[in-house]
C-alpha cells in the first residue's frame, strides 16, 4: 500500500489533474469559473477570501520551491537544511494560520447563509472541507517538524518529490519510516489534485493576466429611451 500511495498514486493524480483539466476546458468551457457569490455577504467574503488565498498561495509556493529545488542549487547558495526547515516552519505556519482563518470564514458563510448554501454544489463543500482538513494537517505537522529541526525529515520528502518527477523507481522508499501525519498530508494533497478538474479550483489557472496588455478600454453604449 505504501508503494502504491507514494509510487503510483502521484502519477495517477497528476495525470487526472492534467488530462481532466484539458478535457473540461475543451468540452465545458462555460463551467470553467469560480462561481462567485460576492453579491451576498460581500464583506465577509472579501476578508475571508483574501486571507485564504494569500495563505494558500504562500503555502503552495513554499511547497513547490521547498520540495523541488535541486540539492545542488541549495549547496550553491549555501542554504543549509536546518535553515530551510526553520524558514518553512515560520513562513508556512504564518500562511497556514491566515488560510485557516479565511477558510473557516468562507465555510461559515457558505453554510450559515441559506441563500448561499442553496446555490452551493456538493463539490463546493467537499473541496473546501478537504482544503481545511489539509491545512489542519499541515499546521499539526509543524509540531512534528520541530522535533526534526535539522531538516532530516524534509530531505526525505524532497528526495521523494524530485524522484517522482525524474521517474525514480525507488521514490516511494524515501518516505518509509516518516511520521503518519506527513504521509496523510501527502495523500490528501494528491487527492485534491484528483478532484481539481471537477471543482471550482480550475479557476486558479485562469488568472486574467491578459488584461495587463489589453489594447484600450471597453466601449459601453447606453440604450436610448423609446428605441
Amino acid at each position: 500500500m505504501h508503494g502504491f500511495i507514494f509510487g503510483i498514486y502521484p502519477y495517477i493524480a497528476l495525470s487526472v489533474l492534467l488530462i481532466g483539466s484539458i478535457a473540461r476546458y475543451e468540452r465545458d468551457p462555460f463551467t470553467w469559473k469560480s462561481s462567485s457569490s460576492q453579491l451576498l455577504r460581500r464583506k465577509q467574503l472579501m476578508v475571508g477570501s483574501v486571507l485564504f488565498h494569500v495563505g494558500v498561495l504562500t503555502i503552495f509556493i513554499g511547497h513547490f520551491v521547498g520540495l523541488l529545488t535541486p540539492f545542488w542549487v541549495l549547496e550553491l547558495l549555501h542554504i543549509g537544511h536546518e535553515f530551510k526547515q526553520i524558514l518553512a516552519i515560520v513562513v508556512g505556519g504564518a500562511g497556514a494560520i491566515a488560510a485557516l482563518i479565511g477558510g473557516f470564514m468562507l465555510l461559515q458563510r457558505r453554510l450559515g447563509d441559506p441563500r448561499i448554501r442553496k446555490s452551493s454544489s456538493y463539490m463546493d463543500l467537499i473541496i473546501l472541507a478537504l482544503l481545511l482538513f489539509q491545512l489542519c494537517l499541515g499546521t499539526l505537522s509543524i509540531f512534528v517538524s520541530l522535533q526534526h529541526i535539522d531538516g532530516s525529515e524534509m530531505v526525505k520528502f524532497m528526495m521523494w518529490a524530485q524522484g517522482i518527477f525524474t521517474f525514480d523507481p525507488n521514490a516511494a522508499s524515501y518516505t518509509e519510516g516518516t511520521s503518519w501525519i506527513f504521509e496523510l498530508h501527502i495523500l490528501t494533497g494528491l487527492t485534491i489534485f484528483v478532484l481539481f478538474p471537477f471543482s471550482r479550483l480550475v479557476h486558479i489557472v485562469s488568472a486574467p493576466v491578459r488584461f495587463l496588455w489589453r489594447p484600450g478600454y471597453q466601449i459601453v453604449r447606453t440604450k436610448k429611451r423609446g428605441a
